[in-house]
Formats: structure tokens, sequence, C-alpha cells
């Protein structure tokens, strides 16, 4: 996917060298959880390769997929917003490759420099915004009587 939320286009290119100066390269296996809802969210991802499904907990069910993310895109933005707890679920869809972040020293380095902190909390306030509307699309299509599309 190729937008506005994605590293490659959403940071200045000196932001994004200082961000990744900050990562260490990570994997998962498909079928691991990357963090659960209502936990502490003290770090964040963003991918390399493979996908990671983003999902909520259903009591007596399997976890019900809201967004399937990809190259290139951020998994988990709670770690950037008090009380900074995870507010979905995250699991590896398929083999992913990805850049770890600690989000307390991004925190720290976001204090220390405000353009590069506000270019962080734009980055992340528009995935939110993103996130939002398409979890918005898809509840037109589930529940109006003619779902999201024109009049």
């Amino acid at each position: 996917m190729t937008s506005a939320t994605t590293i490659g286009t959403a940071l200045p290119a000196e932001h994004r060298e200082r961000l990744l100066d900050l990562a260490r390269e990570t994997s998962f296996d498909a079928g691991t959880r990357l963090f659960e809802e209502g936990r502490h969210a003290d770090r964040f991802w963003i991918i390399r390769t493979g996908t990671v499904a983003l999902d909520l907990r259903v009591p007596g069910r399997r976890h019900a997929v809201i967004e399937s993310l990809g190259h290139g895109e951020l998994i988990g933005w709670s770690w950037h917003y008090p009380p900074f707890t995870w507010h979905l679920g995250a699991e590896a869809m398929s083999p992913v490759r990805a850049w770890e972040f600690d989000a307390e020293a991004v925190r720290a380095l976001c204090a220390e420099d405000a353009e590069f902190g506000r270019s962080i909390a734009v980055w992340v306030g528009r995935v939110v915004a993103q996130r939002l509307h398409a979890a918005r699309v898809r509840l037109l299509d589930l529940y109006a009587p003619y779902g999201s599309g024109g009049p």
C-alpha cells in the first residue's frame, strides 16, 4: 500500500532517517501474536515484508480481524498516546520482517526535537484518522441499508 501513512511518504527524509536510526530488525512467524488488546504499548513496528492483521477479542469466538497491514505501514499507534495501552491486538498473517522501535526512546527523541516530534505526531495522527475512516466505511458496508456506496 502506498499512502500518506506509509513511512516512505509520511515523514520527511531527515526525520525518517532519525527514526530508523532507533530501529532494530526483527521477524515474526505466521501466527505470532505481536500484542494483545489492553496490554502496555511499549514498542511499535514498521512492516518491511509480510502482512499483519489488527484484530479485536470477541468472547467465545476467534479474534475479529479489523484491518490488514503491509509494507511500510505502522503497526501500533497506542504507544504514542497515554495511557499507552493497546486498543487492538495484532497477529502476523504471513512471515513478517519489520523494524521494531522502543516507544520510550522515540517519545524521548520527540520531546528533545520539536520538529521531529511534530512530524511523528502528524504521521501517527494520520494513521489513526485513516484507520478510523476505513472502519467507518466497513461499518457502513455491514450495517447501512445500502452500504457505503453512492445515493
